[in-house]
């Protein structure tokens, strides 16, 4: 006697998706339980609800995303100083920063916005850079250097050095002192600041005599890295570096030799470059090539301060300017700047 088995595909279907809700719901507590085991590995004073979210840009969707978050996030000015828009020789455009009553000839100081080569503008430095501006009495150059995927390396940066040139070339005209010129910068512009610093010193000039590497990103071969120590979970994650070094690249890294000044933890030869400052956080997804670069550049005669930040993640002091670490990481910062730009006669 045959039997027959009665089919109800719209039953099927809903168990099929009540499964996968299940399965979903059960990988969202996994990964919010590894969320909060990460949170409680970050500095209680720079905790922040923020880092619950996870942000990454992995695509030119996600990109434009954050560039439009970023360009809408405001940066206070400090009040003793004065912000000037605009256009080097080159057409370069620059925000100056400086005190109304800044003394000449003052120092000055090349500044280079973070975002991975990817996005950021100079207006989401203006804090920083107006800080400095009124408290070491220099003249702050900021540079809106143009962005990868759609100008690729050497575009950036080309527009930085352009900068540097013109800041030497109207140092008379603009009170500045040639010999007292730093450049500095955050992640991707920390990487710049660190090429800058490498190129002026290869093509003769002009001659820089501090660099300031906040956080930098450095090494396009931390993304061949499986294991990066739980490092890198908040802020800038292995994703978002792997994007960015493949969009400011033209393809993505490889152990192959890369072309000078692209990433500038390459550099065998890092003698005869200016002294550094060098930060970052322990739980910064560039801790190890930041510390390697620094050990690298004292090994080579060049003198390096470098300051480890404990239980800190990339870019905490912009996320969560007021509080004390992130108050101490850049006063340190700041304050060795300065012992480096006074006049040397």
């Amino acid at each position: 006697m045959n039997s027959t088995r009665t089919r109800h595909p719209r039953r099927a279907t809903r168990r099929l998706v009540g499964l996968a809700a299940a399965a979903g719901a059960a990988a969202a507590a996994v990964g919010l339980r590894r969320r909060h085991a990460a949170v409680a590995a970050v500095r209680p004073e720079l905790r922040s609800p923020a880092l619950y979210l996870p942000v990454s840009v992995g695509s030119e969707r996600s990109l434009r995303v954050l560039r439009t978050l970023m360009a809408a996030r405001p940066s206070p000015t400090d009040p003793a100083t004065m912000t000037t828009d605009h256009r080097t020789t080159d057409g370069v455009r620059v925000l100056l920063h400086q005190r109304p009553d800044r003394q000449r000839p003052s120092p000055a100081v090349l500044w280079l916005h973070g975002g991975g080569t990817v996005m950021g503008r100079p207006e989401g430095s203006t804090a920083i850079c107006s800080r400095m501006a009124a408290e070491l009495d220099a003249l702050v150059v900021n540079v809106d250097y143009r962005l990868a995927p759609e100008h690729p390396f050497p575009a950036g940066l080309d527009d930085c050095m352009s900068a540097l040139r013109w800041i030497h070339d109207h140092a008379k005209e603009y009170g500045i002192d040639p010999s007292r010129i730093a450049v500095g910068g955050e992640s991707a512009g920390g990487g710049l600041a660190a090429a800058v610093t490498q190129r002026a010193v290869d093509e003769g000039g002009p001659e820089l005599c501090f660099q300031a590497l906040v956080y930098p990103m450095l090494d396009d071969r931390t993304v061949l890295r499986a294991d990066h120590g739980g490092r890198g979970t908040f802020i800038w994650t292995p994703a978002s570096n792997r994007f960015a070094w493949t969009a400011y690249l033209g393809h993505p890294p490889t152990s192959a030799p890369e072309r000078p000044y692209a990433a500038p933890a390459r550099r065998a030869d890092l003698s005869g470059l200016p002294p550094a400052w060098i930060g970052a956080g322990e739980l910064d997804l560039f801790l190890d090539e930041d510390v390697d670069y620094a050990t690298r550049l004292e090994a080579a005669g060049v003198p390096c301060e470098l300051r480890l930040e404990p239980g800190t993640y990339h870019g905490a002091d912009a996320l969560l300017p007021d509080r004390g670490p992130s108050r101490e990481f850049r006063d340190h910062m700041v304050a060795t700047m300065g012992r480096h730009l006074e006049p040397t006669g």
